[in-house]
């Protein structure tokens, strides 16, 4: 277990949805399929599923984020266990939903038999963190961490100047893990590891046509002790500024998850993991090989729909279908 200092979250948090249902015709209005919603169910998205994650392993975890006044705000924090302290950001607007919307059914797309396939999302809110001056609150919890995982989701709290300023002179005692985003800042210098996935090394660097090139590429840009860039199921190749060398960090055959599965929140989970494993002491090496099977047990239980609670649909609001455009699905 961390001892020292709980592990502190900070980033964007979000609520996520999750519409089940079946798909058995087209809607009169165009050719999109009609969801009869089965159920709904809500769980943290962003930082929030980050800091969730984290407390499957420690027995304190620090949430440093904005959350709005607003219902699904309400929802979203009754949703952190217990064991999550939120510690607030300043903020505007409201928040930030990402429902998913996965059926079954003739009209739902191609998918295995009986599983739900996604259909298309529907994201909705305004919120950032504002540009107000942090509480003393944050400030203690940030110098008081043990380590920093930043959960950038492009939403304000990774590009705060203070904010900014304390994970990086916290970084020179602690381990900081930085989970980028492509609307986020540049991590701040110094960070032990930074976790971007495929699509986001691609954008970061789109001149290298290899992922072992951009890893080094964004350690030397980011001025970071590592740089691990998440793979999916082929795993995730790592980068040490210390000790030039590529690794690749393969996902073991015996764990690998179904081909089909869902994947929601690994990403979360790889950097969770490896934020854990580092103020434990490991090495970068060490970390990732751990993230990367602690990410491929997580899509095998489920991922994030695993930490979802549910509520059938009759009793949320009195929408009981969904008619949904299968060309507008941004996944």
């Amino acid at each position: 277990m961390i001892s020292g200092g709980p592990l502190v979250v900070v980033g964007d948090a979000l609520l996520d949805i999750e519409v089940e249902g079946r798909a058995d015709r087209y809607s009169p209005d165009g050719h999109v399929p009609v969801v009869d919603v089965t159920a709904r169910s809500f769980r943290p998205g962003g930082a929030g599923l980050a800091a969730l994650l984290g407390v499957q392993d420690v027995a304190e975890v620090v949430l440093v984020t904005g959350v709005a006044d607003d219902p699904a705000g309400e929802r979203l924090r009754a949703a952190l266990p217990s064991r999550v302290r939120l510690v607030p950001l300043p903020f505007a607007g409201s928040t930030v939903c990402k429902e998913r919307v996965r059926a079954v059914g003739p009209c739902a797309g191609a998918g295995p038999h009986g599983v739900p396939v996604p259909v298309t999302r529907l994201d909705s809110g305004d919120g950032r963190v504002s540009p107000d001056s942090v509480t003393a609150d944050a400030r203690t919890a940030i110098a008081s961490a043990c380590a920093v995982l930043v959960a950038d989701y492009g939403r304000g709290a990774a590009a705060h100047p203070e904010i900014r300023a304390l994970v990086e002179e916290r970084a020179r005692r602690v381990p900081v893990v930085w989970d980028p985003h492509p609307r986020g800042p540049e991590p701040v210098r110094g960070a032990a590891l930074i976790t971007p996935n495929c699509d986001e090394a691609e954008r970061f660097v789109p001149d290298r046509p290899d992922f072992a090139g951009r890893a080094k590429v964004l350690t030397d840009r980011w001025a970071a002790r590592a740089v691990a860039v998440t793979l999916g199921a082929d795993g995730a190749v790592l980068y040490r500024r210390f000790r030039p060398s590529v690794l690749h960090v393969p996902i073991p055959a015996e764990r690998r998850a179904p081909a089909a599965a869902d994947t929601c929140g690994a990403g979360d989970r790889f950097a969770s993991a490896a934020t854990v494993a580092m103020s434990e002491g490991a090495e970068p090496e060490n970390a990732v090989r751990h993230a990367v099977v602690s990410a491929t047990e997580f899509v095998r239980r489920g991922a994030a729909s695993a930490f979802a609670t549910a509520q059938t649909a009759s009793r949320e609001a009195d929408r009981t279908h969904t008619d949904v455009v299968a060309r507008s699905v941004h996944w």
